[in-house]
C-alpha cells in the first residue's frame, strides 16, 4: 500500500509598502534624516516577518514637509494609486499619525485599504486591521492623534494672536512692498525699496484717477505685476497682473500704514510704514464714495463739473448734482444739499443752486488765480511745500533701497561664510545676487530723481503763464476732462447759504497740475 506524501504549503508573498512622513522640512537635508529613521524601523519589522512571506517594496513613499491634516501629499497619492493598481498587499508605517491625523481622512484611507484587501501595520503600535480588536485599537489611537492635532492648532492660534498684539509678523505670504527678514530670532517684515516705491505710486495714481479700472490699465501698460517671490524650493511664484479685486485688496490693506491685522483687529506693527495715514485715509474715502455712488462720479454722464467738490457750509455735507427735463426736453441741472434731500427743506438754509451758474463762478475763480497776487502767493507757498514733501518721499525711497542693499549684502556674506551647499541656500544666494544687481542699477535713478526734485522751482512767472493760457486749455477739453482738471486744481468749494458766498480752496499742487496739463495739451 502506497503512503500519501505530505505537500509543503505554498508561501504567499506579502508586498509591503513603507510610508513615511514629516510635517516640517527641518533636517531633511541631513544624510540620515527622520524619514530614513522611520523607513529603517519599518524595514526591520518587515524583516522580522520574513517567515510569513513579507517583503519590502523598493519604491519609497516619503512625504517630507507635509502636514498629516491634509490628503494633498504627493507620496500618499502615489501610494493610493499603486494600491488601486493591485501592487501593494500591506502598508507599514512607524506610527499611525504618520499616515493621517484626521479621523475623517483616515476613515477614507481605510475604506480604500479594505476595498483592495490591503492590511495596515504600525511598527510602534502593534495591531492588525484584519481583526475587529485591531480596528478598535486603531480608531482609539487615531482619536488621540486628532485630539493632539486640535490642541496643537489651538496653541498655534494663541501664538499668532500674541504675535499680532506685539506687532510682529504672523506669517503667510508677504505683500507687495515688503520682504521677510529671517536673519534675526524671529521673522520680520522689511521694506523692499523697489516695490515700496511702486506701492506709493499706486496709491497716488488711484487718487488721481478716482477709479480702479484706469489704474489697472495703467499698471498693465507699465508692466507692474503683483508680488513675485521665490519659495524655499527655489520656485518662482506670483507676479500676476493686477485686476480690480487685487488692486482693491492692496489699497485697503492697513499693513502699509505700519499696522498688523489679525481676525479683524488692528495692532501697531514693528515694521516700517510705506504709506502715510493721511494718504491711506484719502484713498479709503474715495473707495467708499465710489462704492456708495456706484462710480457715478467717475463716469459723470451729465458733465457735473463740481461733483465731489461742492459742499454746503452750513450743514457740512456734500451738495449732489441733480436735474430735470423741461419742455422741449431741455436739461436743467442743479446742485442740492444732501442733508436737505434727506431731511426736508427746513433742515437747510442753502437754496438749490443752478449748476451752470455756480460752475461758471468757480471756473472764473480759477481763471483769476493768476491775477490775484495774494492768492497766487499762498498757492505758490503750498506748492513749494508739496514739492518738499515729494523730495522727502524720494529721499525715503533712496534710503529704503540703501538699507535693502546693506541687508542683502550682510545676508550674502553670512551664507557664504556658512559654506552650505544645499538647494535652498544655493537658490537664496542666487536670489540675493539678482536683488543686489537690480538695486545697484536702480540707485542712480533714485539719486537723479532726488536731484531733479531739489532743482525743481515753480516761479511766479511760470504760474502766471499757466493761468494766462487757461482759457485755451479749457476750451479744448470735453466736460469729463474739465471735471477731472478741476479736481486736480481744487480741494473743496464751500457754499454758504446764509451769507450767499462761495469760497474755493485750491490743492497745493494745483499750479503744477495746470502746468503739466498745458504741456500735455501742447504735445
Amino acid at each position: 500500500m502506497s503512503r500519501a506524501k505530505n505537500k509543503t504549503p505554498v508561501k504567499t508573498t506579502v508586498r509591503c509598502a513603507i510610508y513615511t512622513r514629516k510635517s516640517s522640512e527641518e533636517g531633511l537635508d541631513q544624510e540620515f534624516n527622520a524619514l530614513d529613521a522611520q523607513r529603517e524601523a519599518a524595514e526591520s519589522f518587515i524583516a522580522s516577518q520574513k517567515a510569513e512571506g513579507w517583503t519590502a517594496l523598493p519604491d519609497r513613499y516619503d512625504d517630507g514637509g507635509y502636514s498629516g491634516g491634509s490628503m494633498e501629499r504627493p507620496a500618499l497619492e502615489r501610494l493610493l494609486r499603486d494600491i488601486d493598481a493591485g501592487k501593494v498587499d500591506c502598508v507599514v508605517v512607524y506610527k499611525v499619525d504618520r499616515l493621517s491625523r484626521s479621523l475623517m481622512d483616515f476613515a477614507r484611507i481605510m475604506e480604500t485599504f479594505e476595498r483592495q484587501g490591503v492590511s495596515f501595520v504600525s511598527v510602534t503600535q502593534h495591531f492588525n486591521t484584519t481583526h475587529s480588536m485591531g480596528r478598535l485599537t486603531l480608531n482609539i489611537l487615531l482619536s488621540f492623534a486628532q485630539f493632539e492635532r486640535e490642541i496643537i492648532g489651538e496653541r498655534i492660534r494663541d501664538k499668532l494672536a500674541a504675535q499680532a498684539r506685539k506687532g510682529k509678523w504672523t506669517g503667510g505670504v508677504p505683500v507687495l512692498g515688503y520682504d521677510v527678514d529671517r536673519s534675526g530670532p524671529s521673522p520680520r517684515l522689511v521694506i523692499n525699496a523697489k516695490e515700496s516705491a511702486r506701492v506709493r505710486e499706486i496709491f497716488r495714481m488711484y487718487l488721481r484717477e478716482a477709479s480702479l479700472l484706469p489704474v489697472v490699465k495703467e499698471l498693465a501698460r507699465r508692466s507692474w505685476p503683483n508680488k513675485r517671490r521665490t519659495t524655499k524650493k527655489g520656485k518662482q511664484v506670483g507676479g500676476r497682473r493686477f485686476d480690480k479685486a487685487m488692486l482693491h485688496a492692496l489699497l485697503t490693506n492697513p499693513i502699509y500704514t505700519g499696522q498688523m491685522t489679525y481676525k479683524g483687529d488692528l495692532y501697531p506693527g514693528e515694521h516700517e510704514p510705506i504709506i502715510e495715514q493721511e494718504l491711506f485715509d484719502k484713498v479709503q474715502h474715495q473707495l467708499k464714495e465710489n462704492g456708495r455712488t456706484g462710480g457715478a462720479e467717475v463716469r459723470n454722464k451729465y458733465g457735473a463739473l463740481l461733483r465731489g467738490l461742492l459742499r454746503c457750509k452750513g450743514c457740512d455735507t456734500a451738495m449732489t448734482h441733480t436735474f430735470h427735463r423741461g419742455k422741449g426736453r431741455h436739461l436743467y441741472r442743479y446742485y442740492r444739499c444732501t442733508h436737505e434731500i434727506k431731511n426736508g427743506r427746513d433742515a437747510c438754509t442753502s437754496q438749490t443752486l443752478p449748476a451752470q451758474e455756480i460752475e461758471a463762478l468757480v471756473v472764473d475763480e480759477v481763471r483769476r488765480l493768476g491775477e490775484d497776487e495774494a492768492l497766487l502767493a499762498q498757492v505758490l507757498t503750498e506748492a513749494h511745500a508739496a514739492i518738499q514733501g515729494e523730495r522727502v518721499a524720494a529721499q525715503r525711497d533712496l534710503d529704503d533701497l540703501r538699507r535693502q542693499l546693506d541687508r542683502d549684502s550682510r545676508e550674502l556674506k553670512r551664507l557664504a561664510a556658512s559654506s552650505r551647499t544645499d538647494d535652498q541656500t544655493t537658490s537664496r544666494v542666487a536670489d540675493l545676487h539678482t536683488r543686489l544687481a537690480d538695486g545697484n542699477r536702480q540707485e542712480p535713478h533714485l539719486k537723479a530723481r532726488v536731484s531733479d526734485i531739489e532743482s525743481e522751482v515753480i516761479t511766479r512767472v511760470d504760474a502766471q503763464a499757466a493761468f494766462g493760457e487757461f482759457d485755451e486749455l479749457w476750451a479744448n477739453l470735453i466736460p469729463r476732462e474739465q471735471a477731472r482738471l478741476l479736481k486736480l486744481l481744487i480741494a473743496t468749494v464751500d457754499y454758504d447759504g446764509q451769507a450767499g458766498t462761495v469760497s474755493v480752496t485750491f490743492h497745493p499742487t494745483s499750479i503744477r497740475s495746470l502746468i503739466d496739463r498745458r504741456i500735455e495739451q501742447a504735445a
